[in-house]
């Protein structure tokens, strides 16, 4: 049996390539909303980070996703990407471990 592509993406903040079900996508809805999209499935303009808080806040130093998103990101929708992050990144990290298991 064939093994299957796996598709990589880059982390807009370290420039490494990862998996892309490694990564958390933050997506610039049509309706020019910033959020993050765990599922990897809504439209829009996205950009991929690491599941670290340090690549975040690089991002956000670096105005990383202002660029990659081609749209200016304010410190306001920063702030609330922030707490996102931080709650969500429990949740990525525990499906990772699964995605993990599954594929053992």
């Amino acid at each position: 049996m064939r093994t299957r592509k796996v598709p990589l993406r880059k982390c807009v903040a370290c420039q490494q390539m990862m998996p892309k079900k490694e990564l958390i996508r933050v997506v610039k809805t049509p309706q020019d909303e910033v959020l993050i999209d765990l599922t990897g499935k809504k439209s829009g303009r996205g950009a991929y980070l690491c599941g670290k808080l340090s690549c975040f806040k690089l991002a956000h130093k670096s105005k990383a996703l202002d660029r990659a998103l081609k749209h200016p990101v304010h410190s306001d929708i920063y702030e609330q990407l922030a707490q996102d992050f931080i709650r969500v990144e429990d949740e990525f990290l525990a499906m990772k471990e699964q995605a993990h298991d599954d594929d053992e």
